[in-house]
């Protein structure tokens, strides 16, 4: 059993963590601006701490996150841009103060676009157009590389409310998206990465309920995978969408 924190934990994906924690029989501290979004008996087996955590100071942070083994944090959204980035920023300063083993191993939501693209050590967030939304991501993972953390980046596509399938039939890796490309795809100028790297995002399309279940499976220091990005993608021959999981062909 852990001490585990779930930062941002009345979001969708706060809410599985947590459940999912509880589940396993870990002790669970749920931090939220919104309390109330937590179901009645939930909130009744998590200590339950109101609060905005880019309005903490980074020292109450640090206190609120003093003691527990693992910490994972959901809260903020790409979309948010700045906002996203200050979000993480806070969370890795407020660990940082705390003394080495004090600090909880340490779980990130970040995304795709994070990744490499096969071996190119090109990211998706750097080629045209999708850099305009998904630049966060990459500026998250500079973060957690400069600090001293036991870090991991979990970098998914969209996530959707489906029934989970397991960890045993997903696709993961490290670094690099799980999701074969082309050989050319290395020759090849950022503009026309775009469309091959569109057309993949339907494989790394995932539920919050496997999404969660990755992060809780690693919670341990020490880990070989620590300081690293995690891609996951659907098991071969299998799109999602935001409505349902299908079964086509494999994509070329």
């Amino acid at each position: 059993m852990s001490k585990v924190i779930v930062l941002g934990a009345s979001g969708t994906l706060g809410l599985h963590v947590v459940a999912q924690a509880l589940s396993a029989g870990h002790d669970v501290t749920a931090v939220a601006r919104t309390p109330s979004k937590l179901p009645r008996t939930v909130a009744e087996r998590v200590r339950v701490v109101q609060a905005d955590i880019v309005k903490l100071t980074q020292e109450d942070l640090a206190d609120v996150i003093n003691g527990h083994n693992a910490l994972i944090n959901t809260a903020g959204h790409v979309t948010e841009g700045e906002g996203f980035v200050q979000v993480v920023a806070q969370a890795i300063a407020a660990v940082s103060l705390l003394e080495g083993a004090q600090r909880p191993r340490c779980w990130f939501l970040g995304g795709a676009a994070a990744l490499d693209i096969q071996d190119t050590e090109v990211r998706a967030a750097q080629l045209p157009f999708v850099k305009k939304t998904y630049w966060p991501h990459l500026a998250n993972w500079a973060a957690l590389k400069a600090s001293e953390l036991e870090w991991n980046l979990l970098c998914p596509g969209p996530l959707v409310e489906q029934e989970p399938l397991g960890l045993v039939r997903m696709r993961i890796g490290y670094e690099r998206m799980p999701v074969a490309f082309p050989g050319y795809a290395r020759y090849l100028p950022r503009t026309l990465l775009v469309p091959l790297f569109a057309v993949r995002v339907p494989q790394l399309i995932i539920s919050y309920a496997d999404a969660a279940s990755i992060m809780l499976a690693d919670l341990g220091k020490g880990s070989p995978h620590a300081r690293k990005r995690v891609g996951v993608a659907l098991p071969e021959g299998m799109v999602g969408t935001k409505e349902k999981w299908t079964a086509q062909k494999k994509l070329a």
